[in-house]
């Protein structure tokens, strides 16, 4: 019973970690968009978490944990049942680690994050209602049926497939979808012009900067929970590959781009820090603290390649770099399981089938929902409300209103 509550304890910890990291992200996509979005942004992510534990609650957790099931979907029923002995009290030999409850409260916080992915992704252009739309089906009904093939015991579970803390199961999950909605929506206006990138500069670095200071803490609680107890040499392992990735992909990013570019640019040093923080997330526990450097230092590199890729041969226009971080970092961190685990039974090729596994369900199920709230309600707001801001016209409201004092 008392390693059962020092167990729970440090699970519900990570919880509230994993919790704090929505406000993260919210920091991080207002700072790096303009100050008309702003109050916009922080609906969609308010609204992301809100309606994403709901969903989670429902229907979500059944069809993650479906228990015995066919490997590619199944459904353990509606709501949560409390798990409960003959004689009526809370059942905690559900796990060694943690209680029914915490299980779901935890899981549940993963949830929302695909979604919040793509939040950034579509910055400044999308219409609300229809991201509120998709956010309900990918969190509802996308994100936990293809978490169910590795972390609900599916068919990539049985292939041997290993993803820790979710590089691909929650980043490229979010990433995939980011893809998809960027192109079926376009460019912000002013984006390109002559074929040629413009700058559209974030109104608040340092809000970026908290933001993302905010997402490494909690990335302890990300990474640190999905030990799933509170074992003193497994978390404490975690959390140093943990934290050497994430240092060594903001250093190595900083210096790519500073050789490439000739300017300290910290945005792409705070993308840099995210970027070996998703990548170290598929193995965090089964690779070396040397590994763990060398893993964010490629997962830095890959972040500058990546932005300068996304930007001048796609023509996507990515106001935060979701795709470059969650998306390219991420399969990067699954595949490096393949190269540098501690285990012998991980396998390149096996985590290759897994990434193109997600790739293909991730992408066509983005489509199918995306373009047809493309083609039923459209999902771009107009060039006027554009211009002017979608706080404006979205919620008639201001973020910074323009207090004056009263001369009278």
């Amino acid at each position: 019973m008392e390693i059962l509550t020092i167990n729970n304890v440090w699970m519900m910890v990570c919880t509230a970690l994993v919790f704090f990291m929505h406000l993260g992200f919210a920091f991080l996509e207002i700072g790096l968009t303009r100050q008309k979005n702003t109050l916009n942004i922080l609906f969609k992510n308010i609204f992301i978490i809100t309606i994403g534990l709901l969903l989670y609650c429902l229907v979500g957790f059944n069809l993650m944990y479906p228990g015995e099931f066919n490997g590619f979907i199944g459904f353990a029923g509606f709501g949560l049942t409390s798990p409960l002995t003959d004689a009526g009290v809370l059942d905690l030999a559900y796990s060694e680690g943690y209680t029914y409850w915490t299980d779901f409260l935890f899981q549940g916080m993963f949830a929302a994050t695909a979604a919040t992915i793509v939040s950034g992704a579509v910055a400044e252009r999308m219409k609300i209602v229809p991201f509120m739309i998709f956010a309900i089906i990918y969190v509802g009904l996308v994100y936990p049926i293809v978490g169910s093939w590795k972390w609900g015991g599916g068919f990539l579970d049985e292939m041997g497939f290993y993803d820790f803390a979710g590089s691909t199961l929650v980043h490229s999950v979010g990433g995939w979808a980011a893809v998809v909605a960027v192109c079926l929506l376009g460019p912000r206006i002013g984006k390109f012009k002559d074929g040629k990138i413009q700058a559209i500069p974030g109104h608040n670095i340092p809000l970026a900067t908290a933001g993302v200071l905010i997402l490494w803490l909690g990335w302890f609680g990300f990474n640190g929970g999905s030990v799933l107890s509170a074992d003193p040499g497994a978390t404490s392992l975690v959390l140093v590959t943990t934290c050497l990735a994430a240092a060594a992909g903001g250093v190595v990013s900083m210096l790519v781009s500073t050789a490439m570019y000739k300017n300290l640019d910290l945005t792409m040093f705070l993308n840099g820090i995210l970027g070996g923080l998703v990548g170290i997330t598929a193995g965090a526990d089964v690779v070396t603290p040397t590994s763990a450097i060398i893993i964010g230092a490629i997962a830095g590199v890959l972040i500058v390649l990546a932005v300068s890729f996304v930007d001048n041969k796609l023509k996507l226009d990515d106001p935060v770099g979701a795709i470059a971080v969650h998306l390219i970092c991420g399969i990067w961190g699954t595949l490096a399981v393949g190269i540098f685990s501690t285990n012998p039974d991980h396998s390149f090729l096996t985590q290759l089938i897994g990434v193109a596994c997600y790739a293909v369900m991730c992408i066509v199920a983005s489509f199918i929902i995306i373009f047809a709230l493309k083609k039923t309600m459209g999902i771009r707001v107009s060039e006027r409300e554009e211009i002017e801001g979608l706080d404006a016209h979205e919620h008639g409201m201001d973020a910074y209103p323009d207090f004056r004092l009263n001369e009278h």
